[in-house]
C-alpha cells in the first residue's frame, strides 16, 4: 500500500477506536444512571450540556462540511472519473482521493459529536422521567 493509504487508514483506525470508546462510555453512563439519584444525574446532564455548548460551533461546522462534501460527491460524474483514470490525470485523481479521505474523516468526527449529543439527550430523558415519576408519586430512590 502507498504511504498515503497507510496514513489515512491509520488515522481512521484511531478515530474509529475513539468512537468505540465513546460508545462504551455512553453505555456505561446509561447503565449506571438507574442507580443514581436525580441530583447526580442532573449534575452529569449539566456537564454534558456545558461540553456540547463549548463544542457547538465545531459540531455545526462538521455538519455543514459533511453536507457540502456529500453534495460535491453526488455531483461528481462517474464518466469524468473514468476519463481521468484512462487519461492518467493523476492530479485530479489525487484531489478526488483527498476529498474522499476528508469526507470519511469528517463523518467519523461527526459520529463522535453525535455520541456526545446522544449522551446529553439520554441524561435529559432520564431526568425528565424522574420528574414525571416524582410528580406521579412514584419517586423511590431517584429523588
Amino acid at each position: 500500500m502507498s504511504t498515503a493509504i497507510d496514513n489515512f487508514t491509520s488515522q481512521l483506525h484511531d478515530n474509529l477506536e475513539a468512537v468505540e470508546e465513546r460508545a462504551k462510555s455512553l453505555n456505561k453512563s446509561i447503565k449506571s444512571a438507574a442507580k443514581k439519584n436525580q441530583a447526580e444525574i442532573q449534575s452529569k446532564l449539566d456537564e454534558a450540556k456545558a461540553s456540547l455548548a463549548a463544542k457547538k460551533q465545531e459540531f455545526d461546522d462538521y455538519r455543514a462540511k459533511l453536507k457540502m462534501q456529500f453534495e460535491e460527491k453526488e455531483a461528481e460524474v462517474q464518466s469524468s472519473v473514468d476519463e481521468w483514470k484512462a487519461s492518467r490525470e493523476v492530479k485530479k485523481l489525487e484531489h478526488r482521493a483527498e476529498k474522499a479521505e476528508d469526507y470519511a474523516a469528517t463523518s467519523v468526527y461527526l459520529a463522535l459529536a453525535m455520541m456526545e449529543e446522544a449522551e446529553e439527550a439520554t441524561l435529559a430523558a432520564i431526568c425528565n422521567r424522574m420528574d414525571a415519576d416524582a410528580a406521579n408519586g412514584n419517586s423511590n430512590k431517584h429523588s
